[in-house]
C-alpha cells in the first residue's frame, strides 16, 4: 500500500503561523510515513488576475520553500497561476490536484477559495472528497496576541498591513520569525553612511519594506555572520528629496571586503524612531551614533527564548551564504 499524500494549496506569503498549522495538520493526517505537499502560487494569483490590485509580497519563493519544509512539508511545488488553471471550475481544479498528486487528504482553512471567480470554498472542497476520492480536512484559523494585547486572527493580509505600518514585532509574533527582507547590494547615491563615518549596505529589496523609519536588524554578511544592523528605510529628509531606500549599518563588519553585489538577508526586530529632516549633518551624524548605539544595547541584553527558538525553528537554513534570484 503507497504511504498516503496530504496537499494544502495556497500563495502561502509570508508563511505564518497560520500556514505553519495547515502543514502540521497534513502531518498528523499522513504520518511520518506519509508525503506532506505544499502547492504553492508563485506568483501571487492577483499577480495575473488583477496586476494593478496584486500586494506586495513579504517573502521569496526560495523562503517560503524553506520555511514550509522546515514547519513538516516534504515537497513544497511552485504553482504558475495561469490563465488555463485559474480559469478551472472547482470541480476540475480538484480533479487535477487529485490526478495529479495523487493526493488522499487535501488540508485547507475555513477562507480558502479556489477555482474560477474564487467559486470554491471550503464547503465545495468538503462537498466534492467523497465523489473525487479523497479526505478534507479543514483546520481551524490561528489567532495571535499583539504588543497592544489586540488578538487578530493570522492572515498574510494582516502581516501585511502591520509591516507597511512599521509595526514589525507585531509582524513577527504572527509570522512566527522576524519580518526579513532580501536582495542584492547596490551602489547608493553618494550621499550614505559611508561619507558620515557610519558605512552602510543599500539593499535593493525583493519584498515589501517596512514604513520608513529606523528599526533594530539583524543582518547575514557576506562572509556567512550575523551582525545587528542599524537599518533606515526613508528618502533621506535631511538631504531634501529622494527616492526610497534601505540602508543597514552592519556593526561589525569591515565593507571594504564586500561593497556590492553580494546578497544581504536583513532581519527587522524593531521599530527605533520615526525618520525626520534634521538641521544639518552634525546632528544626523550624532543621532546616527546614538541609533547604532541603541542598537549595540538591544543585541548585548538577554535574548528572549521566543527569538531562539524563531530563529532555530525557521531560519536555521539561512546561515548557508546562497544567490538570490530577484523574483525567487
Amino acid at each position: 500500500m503507497l504511504p498516503s499524500t496530504a496537499v494544502t494549496i495556497g500563495a502561502f506569503d509570508g508563511v505564518h503561523l497560520g500556514h505553519a498549522a495547515l502543514v502540521a495538520a497534513a502531518r498528523d493526517a499522513v504520518g511520518d510515513r506519509g508525503r506532506v505537499v505544499a502547492l504553492c502560487f508563485e506568483p501571487h494569483p492577483m499577480a495575473v488576475l488583477r496586476p494593478d490590485a496584486a500586494p506586495a509580497r513579504l517573502s521569496t519563493f526560495r523562503q517560503r520553500s524553506r520555511w514550509l519544509r522546515d514547519a513538516g512539508a516534504d515537497e513544497v511545488i511552485p504553482l504558475e497561476p495561469s490563465d488555463s488553471l485559474l480559469g478551472k471550475s472547482p470541480r476540475s481544479f480538484l480533479e487535477w490536484v487529485v490526478a495529479e498528486y495523487a493526493c488522499t487528504e487535501i488540508v485547507e482553512g475555513p477562507d480558502f477559495r479556489f477555482g474560477r471567480d474564487r467559486a470554491g470554498s471550503i464547503e465545495t472542497l468538503r462537498e466534492l472528497a467523497p465523489t473525487l476520492g479523497y479526505r478534507a480536512i479543514e483546520v481551524d484559523a490561528v489567532h495571535g496576541t499583539l504588543t497592544d494585547g489586540s488578538v487578530v486572527k493570522i492572515s498574510s493580509s494582516i502581516v501585511r498591513w502591520l509591516v507597511n505600518a512599521g509595526r514589525v514585532r507585531d509582524a513577527a509574533r504572527l509570522l512566527g520569525h522576524p519580518y526579513v527582507v532580501c536582495g542584492p547590494v547596490v551602489r547608493g547615491d553618494g550621499r550614505g553612511g559611508a561619507d558620515l563615518g557610519i558605512p552602510t549596505a543599500n539593499l535593493d529589496p525583493c519584498q515589501a519594506l517596512p514604513a520608513d523609519g529606523i528599526y533594530i536588524g539583524l543582518a547575514l554578511g557576506p562572509d556567512g555572520r550575523r551582525y545587528p544592523a542599524a537599518v533606515s528605510v526613508g528618502t533621506k529628509p535631511t538631504f531634501g528629496e529622494n527616492p526610497r531606500v534601505c540602508e543597514a549599518h552592519l556593526i561589525g563588519h569591515d565593507p571594504q571586503t564586500d561593497e556590492y553585489g553580494w546578497t544581504l538577508r536583513l532581519e527587522f526586530h524593531d521599530w527605533l524612531r520615526d525618520q525626520i529632516a534634521f538641521d544639518g549633518i552634525e546632528q544626523l551624524v550624532a543621532q546616527m551614533h546614538r541609533d547604532v548605539a541603541r542598537v549595540r544595547e538591544a543585541f548585548e541584553a538577554p535574548v528572549p527564548a521566543e527569538h531562539h527558538e524563531h530563529t532555530d525553528r525557521r531560519h536555521r537554513a539561512d546561515d548557508e551564504r546562497v544567490s538570490l534570484q530577484r523574483h525567487g
